[in-house]
């Protein structure tokens, strides 16, 4: 019996909180080197797996510029850029900073935009 209530516990624990924001880990301070990375894809569709990253992770994405390549987003009330350069026709850059140039934030928000992009980086792009 006590099996079927942990059980049961289980499968409703998520339900009730699935409204609640994800925590992305603790604040720490961070290196301006680990907020930039290199991906080998061009820069139109590195573009469109960082929206789709920050969508997949629950940001909300405040306001995307196409033309200049930059998303800004929020996290826990705190709001970051993410800026996507090309570097050549084949690879390009991303770089996510927060906007009030406090370093003092989950590294989560980096490692998971980041490893779900890498994740991606073969899928195909439709749209």
């Amino acid at each position: 019996m006590k099996k079927f209530f942990v059980f049961l516990s289980l499968l409703v624990m998520p339900a009730v909180f699935a409204n609640e924001p994800v925590p992305v880990t603790t604040p720490q301070n961070i290196i301006f080197e680990d907020c930039t990375k290199l991906f080998a894809v061009n820069k139109e569709k590195l573009y469109a797996l960082t929206l789709a990253s920050l969508s997949a992770n629950r940001f909300l994405i405040d306001e995307v510029q196409t033309s200049n390549g930059y998303i800004i987003f929020t996290v826990n009330k705190s709001r970051y850029l993410a800026t996507i350069a090309g570097v050549d026709n084949s690879n390009s850059m991303l770089k996510i900073t927060p906007c009030n140039n406090v370093y003092y934030f989950p590294p989560g928000i980096l490692t998971n935009t980041f490893k779900y992009i890498d994740l991606n980086l073969n899928a195909d792009i439709k749209g």
